[in-house]
């Protein structure tokens, strides 16, 4: 069975609603959301931007989660009756995680559907094939044509993401008793995990909305720079990562699909690979000429690529 591994970016839902996948929209809606945040809290995420107003890109999540980090470690150390932090800073951290969750959650929650010729071709192929999916976003485009097409059916279905039963597990991955399956890696994970006590599971699609209060463990929202320790501290990111090197071992061929090339972390990565795997690259043409994002993607990876660019990436066809 000749597998692929298939890597879509956020470049997916920009083909089909810029302004909805928008982070920055995202991030501002969930800020001005009314009976979120309170007055202080705004201030505390103010005063660590050095501005007013909502977080604005990857970079200035980037000092929240320090801010995070340092609070979190303030706590340990005066545990007990008395603490460094006030109970505001002492709450930052959960507040942060649930605001970021909120927005991940908004940008999951698209109502429309991939269209039907790029979904048909996508679900016949990895039917056909059982080759893996890694994802980078947080819609659900993917995910929702997969459950409603039968890619995604326990361990009957075509992919399986570990999510069973009761919870996240890594022994889910591991195929047995004959089985052919291949993986769906939520590789920045996906505001419909959350904690259960001790296990992560997967809430279903009518459970999230942007009214649940949850401070999620398992979202790459942040700068390039802190992603890797995002998902060391996610049992199931760090599992995910594993696996997508066996995917890589496994697929005789990978297709980044709507990646910007900045993950570095996945870049890495992948570059060992490249020595004895093809890899194409489907890409928005207004990202540059051809030759220009040649050479990005030949100075990204280490190798020369080949790079498909089209004014609407989801009318490739050519899996």
């Amino acid at each position: 069975m000749d597998r692929k591994l298939l890597i879509f970016g956020n470049g997916l839902g920009m083909a089909l609603d810029h302004t909805h996948f928008s982070l920055d929209r995202a991030l501002a809606e969930i800020w001005n959301r009314p009976n979120f945040l309170t007055d202080v809290q705004r201030q505390l995420v103010e005063r660590c931007l050095g501005r007013q107003g909502a977080p604005v890109g990857e970079h200035e999540l980037d000092t929240l989660h320090q801010a995070i980090t340092y609070c979190k470690a303030l706590s340990h150390i005066g545990e007990g009756d008395v603490h460094w932090l006030t109970q505001d800073g002492l709450s930052f951290p959960e507040v942060t995680a649930t605001y970021l969750h909120k927005v991940a959650t908004e940008l999951h929650n698209y109502e429309n559907e991939l269209p039907k010729g790029f979904e048909d071709g996508l679900v016949d192929f990895i039917k056909t094939t059982r080759s893996h999916v890694a994802t980078l976003n947080y819609d659900k485009l993917l995910y929702n044509s997969f459950i409603d097409n039968d890619v995604f059916n326990g361990y009957r279905g075509y992919l399986v993401d570990g999510m069973l039963g009761q919870g996240f597990s890594s022994d889910a991955l591991e195929r047995k008793y004959g089985n052919k399956f291949g993986y769906y890696l939520h590789l920045h994970g996906s505001p419909l995990f959350v904690n259960y006590y001790e296990d992560v599971v997967k809430l279903s699609r009518h459970q999230l909305t942007v009214d649940r209060d949850e401070p999620s463990e398992h979202i790459v929202l942040t700068h390039i720079k802190r992603k890797p320790s995002v998902i060391a501290a996610s049992n199931v990111l760090s599992t995910y990562w594993d696996y997508l090197q066996f995917a890589l071992f496994e697929s005789k061929e990978i297709i980044l699909f709507g990646y910007s090339g900045l993950d570095t972390h996945l870049n890495v990565l992948l570059r060992p690979y490249l020595t004895s795997k093809s890899l194409r690259v489907v890409e928005w043409s207004g990202a540059g000429e051809q030759g220009t994002r040649e050479r990005f993607w030949q100075n990204t990876l280490g190798q020369a690529v080949s790079v498909t660019r089209l004014d609407n990436i989801t009318e490739f066809a050519d899996w």
